[in-house]
């Protein structure tokens, strides 16, 4: 048996990496790119996208760029008037790369850097599988899941280029889990389901350069386009049996999940779905699902 060491030389304890790792969940200093959640009938640049913009600015984001095809709304222009040149907006087209590439190039030349991208941008459609035409089919692939990969990887190559660890995080949706029986689409859960799948093998591809890609799934939301889901007969009598949050979410409550994903303090978290749905939506909850994403 060898002699002991000397205890100079094996009782002090070795800072590891991970005990130097962020602690708080804060965006400070952070610029962060997202795009718009579009609803149907009803303009940009607000509902989801926006209130989760305001919740990385309120968790001291340097800047927010919202990017989308459609011209600010009313909403944007609110919130603007409170962040100032913190929020700011920049005219893209998804569905096709090289107009992204172009407003992650002119965030870039602004702020210097780029550290979070959230890809939100998608629309929903909601009828019986029969009853969709091809046409209607296509813009949801489009929007939902091709525009959504080809956001990603406009992020991950300008965090590769300039050597930063940065995060991105998709919007799926609790119809990616199960069906709506009440609102059906084929379709958009196909996409959403497409979403959380990319999800898992961009984080897989892309871990070695440092870039994290995770994914939150909200439930039922308070947006325009679900006024009427409080509104049902039975509203009440089906939140009793089935349970959860007798309410929808607003859109801020969502944004904590959001924040966590793109902060330093979630420096190994990757490859993870947040459902964020008050427990409608879970296993047992069958009938309601999600509107709103």
């Amino acid at each position: 048996m060898s002699p002991s060491a000397p205890a100079s030389e094996s009782t002090a304890p070795v800072t590891t990496e991970a005990q130097q790792h962020e602690t708080k969940v804060q965006l400070a200093g952070k610029v962060i790119a997202g795009m718009p959640y579009l609803e149907m009938l009803t303009g940009a640049n607000r509902g989801i996208g926006l209130g989760v913009a305001e919740s990385c600015l309120d968790n001291g984001a340097a800047a927010v760029y919202s990017i989308d095809i459609a011209t600010p709304g009313d909403e944007f222009a609110t919130a603007q008037k409170k962040w100032g040149s913190k929020l700011r907006a920049i005219s893209a087209d998804t569905t096709k790369e090289a107009t992204i590439t172009a407003a992650v190039d002119k965030i870039i030349e602004e702020q210097g850097a780029i550290h979070g991208m959230v890809v939100n941008a998608g629309k929903t459609n909601h009828k019986a599988a029969l009853d969709f035409t091809e046409e209607e089919i296509l813009s949801l692939f489009n929007i939902n899941l091709f525009g959504a990969f080809y956001s990603a990887r406009t992020a991950a190559r300008a965090f590769i280029k300039l050597g930063i660890k940065g995060a991105i995080v998709f919007t799926a949706s609790m119809a990616s889990y199960r069906p709506n029986k009440r609102v059906p689409s084929a379709p958009y859960g196909a996409t959403k389901a497409g979403i959380r799948n990319m999800t898992h093998t961009l984080a897989m591809e892309w871990a070695k350069y440092g870039i994290r890609v995770n994914s939150v799934s909200p439930g039922l939301v308070e947006t325009a386009m679900t006024y009427w889901v409080p509104q049902q007969p039975d509203w009440e009598q089906q939140l009793k049996y089935y349970g959860g949050m007798p309410r929808l979410a607003q859109i801020q409550e969502l944004g904590g999940a959001y924040v966590y994903l793109l902060s330093d303090a979630a420096s190994y978290t990757t490859s993870i779905d947040i459902p964020v749905n008050g427990v409608i939506g879970s296993k047992f909850f069958r009938i309601l699902l999600v509107v709103a994403c």
